[in-house]
């Protein structure tokens, strides 16, 4: 029987880069562990989104019910995906945004042809995409809580592991949880024994404390983190299954989430986002329960920063002290 990320596999194919592994043998060396990253920041849109949004898309067209308006509410790289996705099937586009949203995020969306239209919070602008949502018609594509976004999210993974499943454990970024639990589908699609560990900031650690009570949590206002991919007030209810299933979880300090932003764009040579470099902070948090070498897979979510991040990323080095040093493990 076809899956439903087999399926999404091949529907977007054609619409969608491979993304390549990348990997340093330098931090490979540090951490005394073989380390691969899946660069969906080199995907369309510079995030793993493009393959959510346009697998959710394509699917409501092939069940016949062909949108006149796709909207969406994203703080930034599901903006850009469905804006991009809508336009290449030629449907209207608007976006919802927070006001704090990244610039650069803002601008690319609109360059992508869809109109923008901002909310003061969080909270205001998924008032404003529900109510639009019920106009005929429009068809709402959510950022992380729909079954078509999950399996689209999941194909990075899945594609990966079509070739190769010699993996301990696969690491990805947690915001609304839609990548994590595509990645858990991918893997328990393979293999019972690879392990999935989802990673998110403390100052937005919703995900975590809904798992770890046992009942979803929202946040009262969007989270001050640097990982603005992570800002989300909650997870959803169909992601909250997936995430329960998790075999770890690891919070992230927003110093840490700074230092490995520097580290993974010194080291990969490739523009990582916040938000995905974040993940090694569980990476390091997990070698330390593990007795030998470990083969990992982590997912690089995007690489989309503005120069007010980029700025507040670089304002002091943190390149003086290497990872081994900061995270010894043995």
């Amino acid at each position: 029987m076809t899956s439903s990320i087999q399926l999404a596999l091949k529907r977007l194919r054609f619409h969608v880069h491979q993304t390549p592994l990348v990997e340093s043998s330098q931090l490979n060396r540090m951490l005394g562990a073989r380390i691969l990253f899946k660069a969906e920041n080199l995907q369309k849109v510079g995030a793993f989104k493009a393959r959510g949004a346009c697998n959710c898309l394509i699917a409501r067209i092939e069940s016949g019910e062909m949108p006149i308006r796709v909207i969406a509410n994203s703080s930034g790289n599901h903006a850009q995906a469905v804006a991009w996705a809508a336009r290449q099937f030629s449907i209207p586009a608007t976006i919802y945004m927070p006001k704090n949203v990244s610039s650069i995020k803002a601008q690319a969306t609109r360059a992508y042809g869809a109109e923008v239209i901002f909310g003061d919070d969080r909270a205001e602008v998924d008032q404003m995409t529900e109510e639009a949502s019920e106009d005929e018609g429009v068809f709402w594509i959510p950022p992380y809580n729909h079954h078509d976004v999950i399996a689209g999210q999941g194909t990075s993974v899945f594609e990966v592991l079509e070739q190769d499943q010699e993996f301990d454990a696969v690491f990805a970024p947690c915001g609304g949880g839609g990548l994590l639990s595509g990645c858990l589908i991918a893997c328990r699609e393979f293999s019972e024994h690879i392990q999935v560990i989802g990673v998110e900031p403390s100052e937005a650690c919703d995900a975590y404390e809904s798992v770890k009570t046992g009942k979803i949590q929202r946040l009262s206002e969007a989270p001050d983190t640097i990982a603005d991919g992570a800002r989300t007030l909650s997870i959803g209810n169909k992601t909250y299954p997936h995430l329960q299933q998790l075999d770890d979880w690891f919070l992230a300090e927003e110093e840490d989430i700074l230092y490995w932003t520097q580290w993974l764009n010194h080291l990969l040579k490739i523009r990582v986002e916040p938000t995905a470099a974040m993940v090694m902070q569980g990476v390091v948090g997990w070698l330390r329960k593990q007795r030998e070498n470990k083969r990992l897979l982590v997912v690089l979510s995007g690489g989309n920063m503005d120069a007010q991040t980029t700025a507040k990323i670089w304002k002091r080095d943190r390149l003086c002290i290497t990872p081994g040093k900061k995270y010894p493990l043995r």
